[in-house]
């Protein structure tokens, strides 16, 4: 875990589509272009899981990475996640599934997944921790660790009980660095206490941070020209002492050639750089309705097939607008689109599956009510 190594991994969870309403229907072939030039650039870490890309990632990561580059030319990882074993043989069916998915024969970084409240005595009431030990000392894994969506006081008891754990990984970005919910800040500085590195995702909150208002954009073109948005996040992560990886979503070789650029020759932010980065949060904050990172975690359960991701979406795009003087946007469209292939925001029943497995802990149910008012217009 060689700290100075290069810092971007790519994220295969918001992988290039052909079809943009379906996830799994992935673009292969531009992957494949993406998996080279990242390679070719010297980087090596790849992220995947057994959900992502509508459980498509792992077969993707077969295809465009392990069937076409030598096993020890990169870095592979993924996750096993509570929502898919309900018994001590299911965890190895979720393993050994994920071993022939991917044609890896071992992965070199494997994470119990998502780890929050409610999930983590699952966890432990299978042994998951002990299990995944058990899969390292055989060769199956080189690092085991694990994802985190809680409270530092919960990440203090995890690490304190199991320190055999050797990294964690956690939200991190500057507009999240003193959220009352995701506490980037203070999980971050847990980890650090416990002596644990740290893998970032979500630097750019799920496309949030390179797409920001003019204002803040506005703040950093003033500053550095020819960089994007999204560097200044990716870079603000990545500047963080212990950050031994940044995790990057590209869904474009144009986004994978900007992550390069300034992730090439990595210089880390100075404290007159961090502070406009925590400036541009103040302004960003004022301007999002529904803090959502498009995980979709929430979708794959739902039982009316709600689009909930792309519907808060169009929502907080509209907010940024002043309807009073337009009235209608092209969203409301995009809206009846979406509603003719998923369940509309108004058929929401309540069941409240979605919030239980949110990362953000969003009031999702409250939310859609907002959106069923909006476009119900």
């Amino acid at each position: 875990m060689n700290e100075n190594a290069k810092k971007l991994g790519f994220g295969l969870m918001r992988m290039p589509q052909l079809d943009p309403n379906d996830p799994a229907n992935v673009d292969v072939e531009q992957v494949k272009k993406m998996v080279d030039l990242f390679l070719e650039k010297g980087f090596t870490y790849f992220d995947t899981a057994w959900m992502y890309n509508g459980f498509a990632s792992e077969g993707v990561a077969k295809t465009a990475l392990v069937d076409r580059h030598p096993r020890d030319s990169f870095t592979l990882a993924t996750k096993l996640h509570a929502g898919f074993f309900d018994s001590f043989e299911d965890r190895d069916k979720v393993f050994n599934a994920q071993l022939q998915k991917t044609g890896a024969g071992y992965f070199d970084y494997y994470l119990l997944h998502g780890i929050e409240a409610d999930m983590y005595p699952k966890y432990e009431k299978f042994d998951c921790f002990n299990w995944l030990l058990e899969k390292k000392a055989k060769g199956l894994v080189r690092h085991a660790g694990f994802s985190f969506h809680d409270t530092p006081e919960l990440l203090d008891e995890i690490l304190t009980k199991h320190p055999q754990m050797e990294f964690v990984q956690l939200q991190v970005n500057y507009l999240d660095w003193e959220s009352q919910w995701v506490r980037s800040r203070a999980c971050y500085e847990m980890a650090r206490r416990h002596g644990k590195p740290v893998i970032v995702m979500e630097p750019v909150k799920g496309g949030t941070l390179a797409k920001v208002p003019p204002a803040a954009e506005k703040l950093f073109k003033d500053h550095s020209p020819d960089m994007s948005p999204a560097s200044w996040a990716i870079r603000f992560a990545a500047s963080l002492p212990g950050v031994m990886m940044v995790l990057s979503g590209m869904s474009n070789l144009g986004q994978m050639e900007d992550n390069l650029s300034y992730m090439q020759d990595f210089k880390p932010l100075t404290e007159e750089e961090k502070a406009l980065c925590f400036q541009a949060a103040d302004m960003i904050n004022g301007n999002i309705a529904i803090p959502c990172t498009g995980c979709s975690y929430c979708t794959e359960g739902c039982p009316q097939h709600i689009a909930i991701p792309q519907y808060f979406s169009l929502y907080n795009e509209d907010m940024r607008e002043d309807l009073k003087e337009k009235g209608w946007t092209i969203n409301f469209s995009n809206y009846d689109m979406l509603a003719g292939q998923f369940g509309k925001a108004s058929d929401c029943i309540g069941c409240g599956q979605c919030e239980g497995v949110c990362p953000q802990h969003l009031p999702i149910i409250d939310n859609l009510k907002k959106v069923a008012a909006h476009y119900g217009k």
